[in-house]
């Protein structure tokens, strides 16, 4: 049972009293009758073959809240399209599939370059901006909930919880972000969150002094997790990022947005895990070394709009007092551990530390000498300004993909 105390300036919503799921869904379905409820599913084609998102969907199926459901396929040819079309035929919910990597979506993004106003890069934050798109073009969905396709501890009450502080109509939230303890096979995981997100932040916040974003951060207790969940008018202008820094781009932008009382976070699953990310630690452009430099680019970017000047001087005093505070979490993390029977090796936690030590300062050095660099990818309102059918020929591809190929 979690507990209530209320930590940092948004609100979290608790699992006190582990209530039925049934009881969460009779809710959910009277609130769908004045708020209609939508799901977003970013998948490559690769994870219709893996064991998570076959219970995903079986799941899903009997879930009687949701008016839509939109999944982004990435990485499918027109053979596996059609194979994603049948597999996601189980649905009885209205649903369709984005072939992103279809002639015609391919079409609209081409357009789109050459306005420079498409993702620059291929990617979730790619695939959910278009997903984004679509939802704001169909119009079926009043409220949206956001989670990964491979979780393989997955479950309904998961979707519950999570979509349920937006389609409330009693709450006033416009974004939601879920959370829960990383746990798999006796093992506390989660390490980039444990050992480079939380300790960054208060070592910035040590470093820099006073400031309200680092402290809406630090509030977040899963500031990586994939699963949020968002009022369908958030969308029209949020930016966000196309690499590894998606999930801090998007509170960066609720931070931007919103007030700090239109933002929670809720507790989603007692068990969490899906599938993880090799260390990489002689490869800065794959795994959790990639996903490190990104996230850390990500909080640097916010800080500088802010008005927050970074120096080369800056950046040293951030990673010594970072890589204090990390060790120290190792201590705190192992102790945890143990307390709760499970298992953590310290000598690859402190690697970890240490790669994202040397990561901060070449992440540093990197947003210092690309003062140019343009992370996100344009708002949807800005797209439409400058292409004012955009919305309605996404609509009318995926509509047509759709047509042409599930009979």
């Amino acid at each position: 049972m979690a507990d209530f105390y209320q930590n940092g300036i948004i609100t979290t919503l608790h699992n006190l009293t582990e209530r039925h799921l049934a009881d969460l869904e009779a809710d959910l379905l009277r609130f769908s009758k004045q708020r209609p409820l939508g799901l977003l599913l970013p998948s490559l084609y690769s994870e219709l073959e893996g064991d998570a998102l076959p219970k995903i969907i079986a799941n899903l199926k009997t879930v009687p809240y949701l008016s839509e459901i939109v999944i982004g396929l990435d990485r499918a040819d027109q053979g596996q399209y059609q194979s994603a079309l049948a597999f996601f035929d189980e649905l009885p919910q209205h649903h369709r599939v984005l072939w992103n990597d279809g002639p015609r979506l391919t079409a609209l993004d081409a357009e789109l370059k050459a306005l420079d106003l498409a993702p620059k890069e291929m990617g979730k934050g790619r695939n959910v901006w278009y997903c984004m798109g679509y939802i704001l073009a169909s119009g079926k969905a009043e409220s949206i909930a956001l989670h990964d396709c491979d979780i393989v501890t997955y479950t309904s009450e998961l979707l519950a919880r999570l979509i349920y502080p937006v389609a409330n109509p009693l709450f006033n939230y416009e974004f939601c972000k879920g959370y829960y303890a990383r746990i798999n096979n006796g093992k506390l995981k989660g390490r980039v969150n444990r050992l480079l997100v939380t300790p960054l932040i208060r070592a910035m916040k040590k470093v820099l002094g006073d400031n309200d974003y680092l402290d809406y951060m630090d509030s977040y207790r899963y500031a990586l997790a994939g699963e949020f969940s968002f009022r369908r008018d958030v969308l029209s202008d949020i930016r966000i990022p196309s690499d590894w820094g998606l999930e801090i781009g998007v509170l960066s932008e609720m931070h931007r947005n919103y007030a700090h009382n239109r933002l929670c976070q809720v507790d989603i699953a007692r068990v969490y895990d899906h599938k993880h990310q090799d260390m990489s630690l002689d490869d800065q452009q794959a795994g959790l070394s990639k996903m490190s430099i990104d996230i850390c680019k990500a909080l640097f970017r916010k800080l500088a709009t802010q008005g927050q000047i970074l120096t080369p001087e800056t950046f040293r005093s951030i990673k010594a007092t970072y890589y204090r505070i990390a060790l120290d979490f190792v201590e705190t993390y192992r102790n945890d551990a143990i307390m709760n029977g499970l298992y953590v090796d310290i000598h690859e936690e402190e690697v970890a530390v240490e790669m994202f030590t040397k990561n901060i300062m070449d992440a540093g050095d990197l947003f210092l000498n690309q003062p140019m660099e343009i992370p996100f990818i344009p708002s949807w309102n800005r797209v439409q300004s400058a292409v004012p059918d955009i919305l309605e020929r996404l609509y009318q591809a995926v509509e047509a993909d759709f047509q042409e190929f599930s009979r």
